[in-house]
Protein backbone atom coordinates (compact mmCIF):
# COMPACT_ATOMS: atom_id res chain seq x y z
CA UNK A 1 0.00 0.00 0.00
CA UNK A 2 2.93 2.29 -0.59
CA UNK A 3 1.08 4.74 -2.83
CA UNK A 4 -2.09 5.05 -0.82
CA UNK A 5 -1.21 7.59 1.91
CA UNK A 6 0.89 5.67 4.39
CA UNK A 7 -1.22 6.32 7.44
CA UNK A 8 -4.23 4.88 5.57
CA UNK A 9 -2.24 1.75 4.80
CA UNK A 10 -1.15 1.46 8.43
CA UNK A 11 -4.71 2.01 9.65
CA UNK A 12 -6.00 -0.72 7.31
CA UNK A 13 -3.38 -3.23 8.43
CA UNK A 14 -3.97 -2.37 12.08
CA UNK A 15 -7.74 -2.87 11.74
CA UNK A 16 -7.22 -6.21 9.99
CA UNK A 17 -4.96 -7.34 12.82
CA UNK A 18 -7.46 -6.18 15.45
CA UNK A 19 -10.14 -8.26 13.75
CA UNK A 20 -7.78 -11.23 13.45
CA UNK A 21 -8.47 -11.44 9.72
CA UNK A 22 -6.67 -14.04 7.63
CA UNK A 23 -4.86 -11.91 5.06
CA UNK A 24 -3.61 -13.89 2.02
CA UNK A 25 -0.32 -13.10 0.32
CA UNK A 26 -0.35 -10.58 -2.53
CA UNK A 27 1.73 -10.93 -5.68
CA UNK A 28 2.67 -8.56 -8.53
CA UNK A 29 1.92 -5.48 -6.48
CA UNK A 30 1.45 -2.29 -8.53
CA UNK A 31 0.56 1.25 -7.64
CA UNK A 32 -0.45 4.58 -9.13
CA UNK A 33 0.72 7.52 -7.07
CA UNK A 34 -2.07 9.02 -5.02
CA UNK A 35 -4.78 6.94 -6.72
CA UNK A 36 -4.67 3.21 -6.08
CA UNK A 37 -2.91 -0.04 -5.36
CA UNK A 38 -3.59 -3.38 -7.00
CA UNK A 39 -2.20 -6.88 -6.70
CA UNK A 40 -2.91 -10.53 -7.48
CA UNK A 41 -4.62 -12.26 -4.55
CA UNK A 42 -5.85 -15.85 -4.82
CA UNK A 43 -5.84 -15.80 -8.65
CA UNK A 44 -7.84 -12.58 -8.91
CA UNK A 45 -6.75 -8.94 -9.11
CA UNK A 46 -7.77 -6.78 -6.17
CA UNK A 47 -8.02 -3.02 -6.78
CA UNK A 48 -8.14 -0.47 -3.96
CA UNK A 49 -8.58 3.05 -5.26
CA UNK A 50 -10.35 6.35 -5.06
CA UNK A 51 -13.27 7.59 -7.12
CA UNK A 52 -11.13 9.01 -9.93
CA UNK A 53 -9.23 5.75 -10.33
CA UNK A 54 -12.40 3.69 -10.63
CA UNK A 55 -14.01 6.13 -13.04
CA UNK A 56 -10.97 6.56 -15.31
CA UNK A 57 -8.75 3.48 -15.17
CA UNK A 58 -11.56 0.93 -14.89
CA UNK A 59 -14.16 2.80 -16.92
CA UNK A 60 -13.91 0.44 -19.90
CA UNK A 61 -14.96 -2.54 -17.82
CA UNK A 62 -18.53 -3.34 -16.82
CA UNK A 63 -18.24 -3.04 -13.04
CA UNK A 64 -20.86 -4.84 -11.01
CA UNK A 65 -22.00 -2.79 -8.02
CA UNK A 66 -20.29 0.39 -9.21
CA UNK A 67 -23.20 2.79 -8.80
CA UNK A 68 -24.04 1.72 -5.22
CA UNK A 69 -20.33 1.85 -4.44
CA UNK A 70 -19.91 5.38 -5.78
CA UNK A 71 -23.08 6.49 -3.99
CA UNK A 72 -21.69 5.11 -0.75
CA UNK A 73 -18.37 6.89 -1.33
CA UNK A 74 -20.22 10.15 -1.90
CA UNK A 75 -22.09 9.70 1.39
CA UNK A 76 -18.90 8.90 3.30
CA UNK A 77 -17.03 11.82 1.78
CA UNK A 78 -19.92 14.14 2.66
CA UNK A 79 -19.41 12.97 6.26
CA UNK A 80 -15.80 14.11 6.00
CA UNK A 81 -14.23 10.68 5.61
CA UNK A 82 -11.46 9.69 3.24
CA UNK A 83 -12.88 6.74 1.29
CA UNK A 84 -11.76 4.19 -1.30
CA UNK A 85 -13.45 1.36 -3.17
CA UNK A 86 -12.28 -2.25 -3.11
CA UNK A 87 -12.93 -4.15 -6.36
CA UNK A 88 -12.15 -7.65 -7.62
CA UNK A 89 -11.16 -8.33 -11.23
CA UNK A 90 -11.51 -11.90 -12.49
CA UNK A 91 -11.09 -12.26 -16.22
CA UNK A 92 -13.43 -9.75 -17.84
CA UNK A 93 -15.57 -9.42 -14.72
CA UNK A 94 -15.01 -6.59 -12.24
CA UNK A 95 -17.04 -6.47 -9.04
CA UNK A 96 -17.10 -3.91 -6.24
CA UNK A 97 -16.55 -5.83 -3.00
CA UNK A 98 -16.92 -2.91 -0.62
CA UNK A 99 -15.27 0.24 0.58
CA UNK A 100 -12.89 1.50 3.23
CA UNK A 101 -13.54 4.75 5.10
CA UNK A 102 -11.07 6.64 7.27
CA UNK A 103 -11.71 9.46 9.71
CA UNK A 104 -8.85 11.91 10.13
CA UNK A 105 -8.16 13.79 13.34
CA UNK A 106 -5.61 16.43 14.19
CA UNK A 107 -2.46 15.15 15.86
CA UNK A 108 -2.16 15.89 19.57
CA UNK A 109 -0.32 19.15 20.09
CA UNK A 110 -0.87 20.36 16.51
CA UNK A 111 -2.54 23.63 17.54
CA UNK A 112 0.24 24.41 20.03
CA UNK A 113 2.84 23.65 17.37
CA UNK A 114 1.20 26.12 14.97
CA UNK A 115 1.18 28.80 17.67
CA UNK A 116 4.87 28.18 18.39
CA UNK A 117 5.71 28.53 14.69
CA UNK A 118 3.89 31.85 14.52
CA UNK A 119 5.78 33.08 17.59
CA UNK A 120 8.99 32.35 15.66
CA UNK A 121 7.80 34.60 12.83
CA UNK A 122 6.53 32.00 10.35
CA UNK A 123 4.27 34.00 8.03
CA UNK A 124 2.12 31.53 6.14
CA UNK A 125 1.18 27.95 7.07
CA UNK A 126 -0.59 25.76 4.51
CA UNK A 127 -1.81 22.17 4.60
CA UNK A 128 -1.13 20.15 1.45
CA UNK A 129 -2.84 16.78 1.34
CA UNK A 130 -4.15 14.18 -1.04
CA UNK A 131 -7.11 13.49 1.22
CA UNK A 132 -10.70 14.63 1.47
CA UNK A 133 -11.10 18.40 1.22
CA UNK A 134 -13.88 18.64 3.79
CA UNK A 135 -11.80 16.83 6.43
CA UNK A 136 -8.68 18.84 5.60
CA UNK A 137 -10.51 22.16 6.02
CA UNK A 138 -12.05 21.00 9.28
CA UNK A 139 -8.66 20.07 10.73
CA UNK A 140 -7.06 23.27 9.40
CA UNK A 141 -9.71 25.38 11.12
CA UNK A 142 -9.26 23.39 14.31
CA UNK A 143 -5.51 23.94 14.59
CA UNK A 144 -5.27 27.40 13.03
CA UNK A 145 -3.74 26.73 9.60
CA UNK A 146 -4.02 29.58 7.08
CA UNK A 147 -4.94 27.63 3.96
CA UNK A 148 -5.70 24.18 2.60
CA UNK A 149 -5.10 22.49 -0.73
CA UNK A 150 -6.62 19.02 -0.70
CA UNK A 151 -6.99 16.01 -2.98
CA UNK A 152 -3.58 16.70 -4.52
CA UNK A 153 -1.53 14.21 -6.50
CA UNK A 154 2.24 14.18 -5.82
CA UNK A 155 3.00 16.23 -8.94
CA UNK A 156 0.35 18.79 -7.95
CA UNK A 157 1.92 19.04 -4.51
CA UNK A 158 5.29 19.75 -6.14
CA UNK A 159 3.74 22.49 -8.30
CA UNK A 160 2.19 24.04 -5.20
CA UNK A 161 5.54 24.05 -3.38
CA UNK A 162 7.20 25.65 -6.42
CA UNK A 163 4.55 28.39 -6.39
CA UNK A 164 5.05 28.97 -2.66
CA UNK A 165 8.84 29.17 -3.12
CA UNK A 166 8.33 31.77 -5.85
CA UNK A 167 6.05 33.82 -3.61
CA UNK A 168 7.80 33.46 -0.23
CA UNK A 169 11.37 32.43 -1.27
CA UNK A 170 12.00 30.22 1.78
CA UNK A 171 9.55 27.34 2.26
CA UNK A 172 9.78 24.44 4.70
CA UNK A 173 7.83 21.26 3.96
CA UNK A 174 7.04 18.64 6.62
CA UNK A 175 5.98 15.16 5.51
CA UNK A 176 6.40 11.46 6.12
CA UNK A 177 5.03 9.53 3.15
CA UNK A 178 6.01 8.35 -0.31
CA UNK A 179 3.71 10.92 -1.87
CA UNK A 180 5.41 13.68 0.15
CA UNK A 181 8.93 12.88 -1.07
CA UNK A 182 8.92 14.95 -4.31
CA UNK A 183 7.57 17.98 -2.44
CA UNK A 184 10.17 17.51 0.31
CA UNK A 185 12.88 17.62 -2.35
CA UNK A 186 11.37 20.74 -3.96
CA UNK A 187 11.01 22.80 -0.79
CA UNK A 188 13.80 25.04 0.47
CA UNK A 189 13.89 22.85 3.58
CA UNK A 190 12.42 19.36 3.70
CA UNK A 191 11.65 17.92 7.14
CA UNK A 192 10.72 14.23 7.45
CA UNK A 193 9.05 12.70 10.48
CA UNK A 194 11.40 9.84 11.31
CA UNK A 195 9.08 7.90 13.61
CA UNK A 196 6.47 7.30 10.91
CA UNK A 197 8.35 8.27 7.78
CA UNK A 198 8.89 6.05 4.77
CA UNK A 199 12.41 5.32 3.53
CA UNK A 200 12.06 7.50 0.44
CA UNK A 201 10.86 10.47 2.51
CA UNK A 202 13.71 10.04 4.98
CA UNK A 203 16.26 9.87 2.16
CA UNK A 204 14.85 12.93 0.38
CA UNK A 205 14.49 15.28 3.34
CA UNK A 206 17.13 17.75 4.49
CA UNK A 207 16.24 17.19 8.16
CA UNK A 208 14.92 14.01 9.76
CA UNK A 209 13.20 14.09 13.15
CA UNK A 210 13.95 10.92 15.09
CA UNK A 211 10.45 10.77 16.56
CA UNK A 212 6.90 11.33 15.34
CA UNK A 213 6.39 14.32 17.65
CA UNK A 214 5.35 17.30 15.53
CA UNK A 215 5.91 19.53 18.55
CA UNK A 216 9.63 19.33 17.78
CA UNK A 217 9.25 21.22 14.51
CA UNK A 218 9.38 24.70 16.13
CA UNK A 219 12.35 23.51 18.20
CA UNK A 220 14.19 22.43 15.04
CA UNK A 221 13.50 25.80 13.41
CA UNK A 222 14.67 27.68 16.49
CA UNK A 223 17.78 25.52 16.81
CA UNK A 224 18.63 26.14 13.17
CA UNK A 225 18.38 29.88 13.65
CA UNK A 226 20.52 29.81 16.80
CA UNK A 227 23.11 27.68 15.03
CA UNK A 228 23.25 30.12 12.14
CA UNK A 229 23.76 33.03 14.52
CA UNK A 230 26.51 31.10 16.32
CA UNK A 231 28.30 30.41 13.03
CA UNK A 232 28.11 34.07 12.06
CA UNK A 233 29.55 35.17 15.41
CA UNK A 234 32.30 32.53 15.24
CA UNK A 235 33.34 33.62 11.76
CA UNK A 236 33.43 37.23 12.90
CA UNK A 237 35.61 36.31 15.89
CA UNK A 238 37.98 34.16 13.82
CA UNK A 239 38.49 36.63 10.97
CA UNK A 240 38.57 39.57 13.35
CA UNK A 241 41.28 37.95 15.44
CA UNK A 242 43.37 37.16 12.35
CA UNK A 243 43.02 40.72 11.02
CA UNK A 244 43.93 42.13 14.44
CA UNK A 245 47.00 39.91 14.78
CA UNK A 246 48.26 40.66 11.26
CA UNK A 247 47.69 44.39 11.69
CA UNK A 248 49.40 44.44 15.07
CA UNK A 249 52.42 42.53 13.78
CA UNK A 250 52.82 44.86 10.80
CA UNK A 251 52.13 48.14 12.58
CA UNK A 252 53.37 47.56 16.12
CA UNK A 253 55.85 44.78 15.57
CA UNK A 254 54.71 42.54 18.43
CA UNK A 255 56.58 39.25 18.77
CA UNK A 256 55.25 36.44 16.60
CA UNK A 257 54.84 34.01 19.54
CA UNK A 258 52.55 36.51 21.23
CA UNK A 259 50.49 36.78 18.04
CA UNK A 260 50.22 32.99 17.88
CA UNK A 261 48.97 32.91 21.47
CA UNK A 262 46.38 35.53 20.58
CA UNK A 263 45.24 33.53 17.57
CA UNK A 264 44.94 30.33 19.59
CA UNK A 265 43.01 32.23 22.20
CA UNK A 266 40.48 33.26 19.57
CA UNK A 267 40.21 29.61 18.51
CA UNK A 268 39.38 28.61 22.08
CA UNK A 269 36.78 31.39 22.23
CA UNK A 270 35.18 30.17 19.00
CA UNK A 271 35.06 26.60 20.33
CA UNK A 272 33.48 27.66 23.62
CA UNK A 273 30.88 29.74 21.79
CA UNK A 274 30.04 26.76 19.57
CA UNK A 275 29.67 24.49 22.61
CA UNK A 276 26.84 26.71 23.83
CA UNK A 277 24.61 25.01 21.25
CA UNK A 278 24.92 21.77 23.19
CA UNK A 279 22.89 23.40 25.92
CA UNK A 280 19.93 24.01 23.61
CA UNK A 281 16.94 22.11 24.91
CA UNK A 282 13.35 22.00 23.79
Amino acid sequence: MDEIPDYLARATVSEAEDRALDVPDARRFQSEAGKCVRADVDDVIIHIGDRSYVQTVLEDAAIEGLEPGLDRLQTLEAEGKTSVLVAREHGDDVTVLGWLAFTDTARPGAAEMIEDLRSLGVEHIVMLTGDNERVAKQIADEVGIDGVQAELLPEEMVATIEDLVERYENVAMVGDGVNDAPALATATLGIAMGGAGTDVALETADVVLMSDDIGKIPYVLGLGRRTRRTLTVNLAIAFGAIALMVGTILLRGIPLPLAVVGHEGSTVLVSLNGLRSLGSRE
